[in-house]
């Protein structure tokens, strides 16, 4: 099948998110160097919205307006945080995932004016972040310290502290990567302080079902080991059906040797309780091993802890 002459790209409009757009463009243009593509940046709800996400529709909030430009026809290939796509419900009809990038740094960064590290922290300093899993995880670790609510892109965020609304801040190294200002990194946390969010540091590429020409432009631009760890982790968050105030935390891995693991925690929201699963794939797929580490959670009382929170 011919490759299409023009792919038009739909995204969030913010720097972060046209930062990753501009990846994608250069990936696809050294596979296809004839196919030209148009940027098309919407502005989401998640964008517009800076209180409590579960007060809009949670994490879909990030999603709705670019999957209904590419469902309208307005744009043929979508590109989204796969952090940010609802894993408690399938894909919107009609729409499929045609790649997932190779991931990108899935840790968190502490970002302090005087470089202090997590742990040097005063009591009572004020941690900028909104993110249900980081709160629960500093509950648990760092009781003394206070989380206030921030939202905004990380450039916002970034503006935010030097304002004095917090002290510190977290964020996604790979974000801070792909706007290019790792130089105000203070610390990079390891996943075993900060357990990473699921589908963390990948990228996917969304196309209509029926779009077997532009499907078959960017499926090789895909990361095979990315794949089997973000398939593996979406099943997990699937079959946990936790919604946008669960502090869920997961990610797989796959080491030299080819073989897959996958580590996930379910915490109460103050942190006092902890949940942890970790299994090897050995002979199973992706997707069982994701079901396999959710029904050991669930064995732990996970379903539980999850429906207790609000929502």
């Amino acid at each position: 099948m011919s490759a299409p002459e023009l792919i038009r790209i739909v995204s969030r409009d913010s720097p972060m998110a046209l930062a990753q757009v501009e990846r994608v463009r250069a990936e696809l243009g050294a596979l296809h160097p004839g196919i030209a593509t148009e940027v098309i940046p919407v502005k989401t709800t998640g964008d517009r919205w800076m209180g409590a996400l579960s007060q809009v529709e949670g994490k879909g909030a990030f999603t709705k307006e670019v999957d209904a430009a590419l469902l309208a026809g307005e744009a043929d290939l979508a590109v989204h945080c796969v952090k940010d796509i609802p894993g408690d419900r399938p894909l919107p009809a009609g729409t499929t995932f045609a790649a997932f990038l190779e991931r990108d740094d899935v840790r968190d960064a502490l970002i302090h004016p005087d470089g202090l590290t997590l742990d040097e922290l005063p009591e009572g300093t004020r941690i900028g972040t909104s993110s249900v899993r980081r709160i629960a995880q500093l509950a648990a670790s760092h009781p003394h310290l206070q989380c206030v609510p921030m939202r905004g892109n990380a450039n916002r965020r970034m503006e935010k502290l030097a304002a004095g609304e917090a002290d510190a801040l977290l964020l996604a190294v790979s974000g801070l990567e792909r706007i290019g200002r790792t130089d105000v990194i203070t610390q990079i946390l390891s996943v075993d302080e900060m357990c990473p969010p699921i589908g963390a540091g990948v990228l996917a590429l969304q196309c209509r079902e029926g779009d077997t020409e532009t499907i078959d432009a960017v499926s090789g631009m895909g990361h095979p080991r990315t794949f089997q760890e973000t398939t593996a982790e979406r099943m997990l968050l699937h079959v946990l059906q936790g919604h946008c105030n669960s502090p869920i935390a997961g990610y797989a891995k796959t080491d030299r040797r080819g073989e897959l693991s996958l580590r996930a925690c379910v915490f109460t929201p103050d942190g006092k309780t902890v949940l942890n699963a970790h299994e090897w794939a050995g002979p199973l797929t992706p997707e069982t091993l994701g079901t396999s580490v959710a029904v050991a959670l669930l064995r732990q009382g996970a379903r539980e802890l999850i429906d207790g929170i609000a929502h």
